[in-house]
């Protein structure tokens, strides 16, 4: 059974930065992660393809948040740097099964698997 779990978040300053981490089992998928503010639709944030070799970002995030995975724990983290307010949302971690190994994933859609989520909270 496949399961995300996903831990890090917080309140963080403006400016400040935060590592989101999701614990997986249960196999190795591409992963992606979203978000979602009050008020507003699902939006993606970053994905990384089933080898690690590629990666994806919106393009608010761009240059502030990295997405990476350890293998061998079989976990993500995004380490999100340079936080301001519009960042504020939960963050969902997210998994697609039986995708190739180099694809990045943009769409929710597409993902099988999702974590409970985690608020992130950037206050001024």
């Amino acid at each position: 059974q496949v399961q995300l779990v996903e831990s890090g978040g917080g309140l963080v300053q403006v400016g400040g930065s935060l590592r989101l981490s999701c614990a997986a089992s249960g196999g190795t998928f591409a992963m992606g992660w979203f978000r979602q503010a009050p008020g507003k639709e699902r939006e993606f944030v970053a994905g990384i393809s089933r080898n690690n070799v590629n990666t994806r970002y919106a393009d608010s995030v761009k240059g502030r948040f990295t997405l990476s995975r350890d293998n061998a724990k079989n976990t993500g983290f995004l380490q999100m740097s340079s936080l301001n307010s519009e960042d504020t949302a939960v963050y969902y971690c997210a998994a697609r099964r039986g995708y190739s190994l180099t694809g990045v994933s943009t769409t929710d859609k597409m993902y099988d698997y999702w974590g409970q989520g985690t608020q992130v909270t950037v206050s001024s």
